[in-house]
């Protein structure tokens, strides 16, 4: 008996099926959009959906379902969601200022962590209170129209050609250097621009947001991913945004206003003397906070370090101890690792899972108890935590001299729940982050964010043999945790330390790319690797060899000169 099935040509059905993870199907016209079948699950109680991921590539919603595919729904409250809505916002805001002020220029200078963009206007005064009001009005006009981002792939020369004529050299200098033929740009009635990545698909989709004055210029906020419907009170952020105009004015101090003239001066060979002031000013930022210690070391005596991750926090904290050292001072490092409480009565997260992040992890009273001992010139056995046991240990045992200062570096190092009783005399607190203000041009930044990724992604392969897939895998998580134990508190510091230089991007491209590549098509990281492979793009390469042994850059890429430095320590 012949069991063979008979196979033949068949005409098109004119149907295409969508399989979602849940084990739904939609079935609609082939050809549609796909935000047109999504619709259909949609309802008007749930989080929007501004993307979708078709076949494991993360697209918009205006793309056409041309046979059947596998879908994944992408809302406001996933982090591809959320830069989809913010890129979209900034887009609609840019529309919006250039109808009420055409002779004048909006640059989105940074973010903030409680969601938002610190914006900027040149060739005008400073927005009054009532243009801002009617700048937000038209942004709200503009989404009550419900009108189409439309995008088409525009020979690279005529968009060239378009930004001349409009007088955005930012944009004119990065192009110039794009390798590809062609620009892929947005369009919003008669406005165009190009932006690092996809969109909604029409302004009525940004209907969360508000514009603030703040210092001279305004926050344009908008809604973070955990209350993606709502606006979050937006927080003062004197120190921060005091932070970014530094860095700011070193930008200016280079020439290196943007991603393109960064290029310019790689192209041209005036990297190497970017690379040395660049050096320079954070040696001296460094200098300037040790003598602010130095200054105040008849009282103070713990220094406390914090930043998320990647900032370089331990480089940071090596040449802090060089600068205090010429100051007479001689630094301890103190691990608030060892401070852990052991591994049963570690609190437990939503999923059950230690929460190491959390600062009730950590055995406070004994580090209270420990540092106020040493403080008071007392003999100290400090822990020592094993972390294979999960149990705490006896360590080193310390005595400090008069012209000994304590340095604790961790993430709670701002957090006042940490060393309660402590006096503000007694400590000295540095949050560190790489606040990159380095953007493509005046309306499409870098996150910070992602320069603190391509740095771990750099790091995590050369030290510890991790695949860009497996820090990607953990980024989340990671940028969750900061979230809650790191920025809430970035304004009980003391001093600000920007670790981001100008041109490290650049450094970073030819050592991240390759590692970018190896991550799997079609897994979820690979949408990751995707978009910092695109970012990355945009830079012209830059040989390590000119970086100099004691850069923090040396942290991530290796060669640092401060990689075995040790303090000398006299502990009885």
């Amino acid at each position: 008996m012949n069991n063979a099935q008979e196979f033949k040509l068949a005409a098109s059905r004119p149907t295409v099926e969508l399989n979602l993870e849940d084990g739904r199907v939609l079935s609609g016209p082939r050809g549609a959009p796909v935000g047109d079948f999504l619709k259909a699950i949609t309802k008007p109680e749930d989080v929007p959906i501004v993307g979708a991921v078709i076949n494991g590539e993360l697209r918009e919603l205006t793309v056409p379902i041309l046979m059947d595919a596998r879908v994944r729904p992408v809302t406001m409250s996933d982090e591809d969601g959320m830069l989809i809505y913010r890129r979209s916002l900034t887009f609609l805001q840019d529309v919006a200022f250039e109808d009420l002020f055409p002779e004048a220029m909006l640059t989105i200078d940074h973010s903030v962590a409680s969601g938002g963009y610190y914006c900027q206007v040149s060739g005008h005064a400073p927005l009054t209170k009532d243009e801002l009001a009617a700048l937000e009005k038209r942004m709200h006009e503009l989404v009550d129209a419900d009108l189409p981002f439309t995008k088409r792939e525009t020979p690279l020369a005529e968009a060239i050609a378009y930004f001349q004529a409009k007088n955005y050299p930012d944009k004119v200098r990065l192009l110039a250097h794009r390798k590809k033929p062609y620009l892929t740009l947005y369009r919003l009635n008669d406005h165009q621009d190009y932006h690092h990545g996809y969109m909604v698909p029409s302004t009525g989709y940004l209907r969360w947001f508000s514009l603030i004055l703040t210092n001279g210029g305004f926050t344009l906020h908008f809604p973070r991913r955990h209350s993606p419907t709502q606006l979050t009170p937006l927080p003062e952020y004197p120190k921060l945004l005091a932070a970014f105009r530094q860095y700011g004015d070193w930008l200016n101090l280079l020439g290196v206003s943007s991603v393109g003239s960064l290029n310019d001066a790689i192209d041209s060979g005036r990297v190497r003397e970017i690379i040395l002031i660049s050096e320079a000013l954070h040696e001296m930022h460094v200098a300037e906070i040790a003598s602010k210690i130095a200054e105040r070391s008849d009282k103070v005596r713990v220094v406390l370090i914090a930043g998320p991750s990647s900032s370089g926090k331990t480089t940071f904290s090596k040449r802090l101890s060089v600068q205090l050292l010429a100051h007479g001072l001689a630094p301890v490092p103190i691990e608030m690792d060892n401070f852990f409480l052991d591994r049963e009565k570690t609190p437990r997260n939503s999923a059950g899972q230690f929460d190491f992040e959390s600062i009730n992890a950590l055995d406070r009273n004994r580090l209270t108890h420990d540092l106020s001992a040493c403080i008071a010139g007392e003999q100290v056995c400090l822990p020592h935590f094993n972390f294979k046991a999960g149990i705490q240990e006896a360590g080193e045992i310390i005595q400090l001299e008069p012209n000994q200062i304590m340095i604790l570096e961790g993430i709670h190092g701002l957090d006042p729940q940490l060393l309660p009783g402590f006096s503000a005399e007694t400590t000295f607190r540095i949050y560190v982050s790489a606040l990159t203000q380095l953007n493509l041009d005046s309306q499409n930044r870098i996150s910070t964010t992602d320069t603190r990724e391509v740095r771990r992604i750099v790091r995590d392969a050369r030290e510890r043999g991790y695949t860009a897939k497996d820090t990607i895998q953990r980024w989340d998580s990671v940028i969750s945790g900061e979230k809650v134990n790191i920025f809430p508190y970035q304004e009980n510091a003391d001093v600000m330390f920007n670790s981001a230089l100008a041109y490290e991007l650049a450094a970073l491209k030819p050592l991240a790319e390759p590692l970018l590549r190896q991550v799997p098509y079609g897994t979820q990281e690979h949408i990751e690797a995707k978009r910092m492979l695109a970012l990355l793009e945009w830079f012209l390469p830059l040989e390590s060899d000119l970086i100099p042994d004691n850069s923090l850059l040396r942290e991530f890429i290796g060669g640092s000169i401060l990689e075995d430095f040790k303090i000398w320590q006299n502990f009885s």
